[in-house]
């Protein structure tokens, strides 16, 4: 028996797409999203991280079911706009923001600039007033606390991120000083990968009394408060996924208490891994079977250049994803095998000692849960083998949503330059 997306089988997707290539499963996609504003508070409105998952196509699956944007770079912008969204439902985030992408901030109008330290406001009421208009902004706080359950943890530490919220309470008449900007909201990023409950209420409760207390003494008005996310997914074996029924019985009234006082403001709260990750599966091919001192290895044609998340997140020990024999998923897995890539290094190791039934050449394994920070958390340009293809099941139907990359491709950004004219170049200085 084969693994399916949909009710198409792996085999037939490898052999239209070839491999290694990313397959998403749309309906997951969706469900992910739809089961969590089904039962979160209504208030609370989800926006799609695409730092996780920056393709374009999954970027309007999502906005089409109701998803909103967080964007960190011109290009995740771009995504944003091209997939349909609105200006309003776009924030932009990140501690190093170039000139050129706060002018198209500025220039696109999204809904607020998430501001991360004291220089960029200068260079956004610079950018602004030249301009001639206002610029909204919401203030990045580094929290003075933190919470425990975090995969990294954000708050409470010196961080790249936000202004540390002591040096905000001391910033008398800062709202006053900047005439181009308006101080509309407070964003808090806590963590990443927390799979427990009661850290995110808790993370939840505290940076939205924390957005409150800085708007009092700083006096502006909360338009927004984005209370950050970091709900994570279980990959490794001894973890659990979140229950999500449990995490809206304990955090909807939290939220609630906080809408009730507070009916204007928008609150925000941002997802990546946690809407893409379960879609995703990445597939490989089998080119190799050896034995090497009692070890078996599955030589593959694809690797930690397209899956760096698998060399293990946030881990100092290799723990695999969970990785299967696609093709013949109800063989039993009697026997352990390193599943290895086709780099010219030792780390290029998918998994080690992976349950998996005797494997043969042209089998196809798959990495599951790899929607999120997959291909382009990942370097691809290691070797030249460039970027997988990337494929997109929805309604039954497949979709090549990114081509694979060529050598040709690779190539065409380079310029060669003779050896005559470098030498020239040199003797002339």
């Amino acid at each position: 028996m084969e693994f399916q997306v949909q009710g198409i089988d792996i085999s037939e997707l490898a052999a239209e797409y070839g491999t290694p290539l990313y397959v998403y499963d749309g309906d997951e996609l969706a469900g992910r999203l739809v089961g969590l504003r089904e039962r979160l508070c209504p208030e609370l409105e989800i926006f799609f991280s695409l730092k996780s998952n920056p393709n374009l196509s999954i970027c309007a699956l999502l906005s089409g079911h109701g998803a909103r944007a967080e964007v960190s770079s011109m290009s995740e912008l771009l995504t944003a706009r091209r997939a349909g969204l609105a200006p309003r439902d776009i924030i932009f985030v990140g501690p190093g923001k170039s000139r050129t992408e706060l002018a198209a901030c500025l220039d696109e109008g999204i809904y607020a600039i998430v501001c991360e330290s004291f220089g960029e406001l200068d260079v956004i009421e610079e950018m602004a007033a030249a301009r001639a208009v206002v610029a909204p902004v919401a203030l990045r706080i580094n929290p003075a606390f933190s919470v425990k359950g975090s995969g990294l943890t954000m708050g409470g530490k010196p961080r790249q991120f936000g202004i540390d919220e002591e040096r905000l309470l001391d910033a008398d008449g800062l709202v006053l000083r900047y005439r181009h900007v308006r101080f509309m909201g407070v964003q808090v990023y806590m963590g990443t990968r927390i799979l427990d409950e009661e850290p995110i209420v808790e993370n939840t409760r505290r940076i939205l009394a924390t957005a409150e207390v800085l708007s009092d003494r700083l006096g502006f008005g909360l338009e927004m408060v984005d209370v950050g996310g970091g709900l994570g997914v279980a990959y490794f074996e001894g973890e659990r996924d979140l229950d999500v029924d449990l995490l809206a019985a304990r955090l909807n009234p939290v939220v609630a208490e906080f809408h009730a006082r507070h009916p204007e403001t928008r609150l925000v709260m941002e997802l990546g891994r946690f809407l893409t990750a379960m879609s995703g599966t990445y597939v490989v091919r089998v080119q190799y079977v050896k034995d090497s001192r009692g070890q078996n290895f599955a030589v593959t044609d694809g690797g930690t250049n397209h899956h760096m998340a698998a060399v293990g997140v946030g881990s100092f020990v290799k723990r695999n994803f969970p990785i299967e024999l696609l093709n013949r998923v109800d063989e039993p897995a009697v026997e352990s095998w390193h599943v290895a890539g086709p780099l010219c290094t030792p780390n290029d190791l998918l998994g080690k000692n992976v349950a998996l039934p005797p494997v043969r050449v042209g089998d196809l394994v798959g990495v599951r849960r790899s929607g999120a920070y997959g291909p382009t958390a990942s370097p691809t340009l290691f070797l030249g083998h460039g970027c997988p293809a990337e494929v997109l099941v929805h309604n039954g139907q497949s979709y090549l949503v990114r081509e694979r990359d060529r050598p040709e491709d690779l190539l065409a950004r380079q310029h060669l330059h003779s050896l005559a004219t470098l030498t020239t170049a040199r003797t002339t200085r």
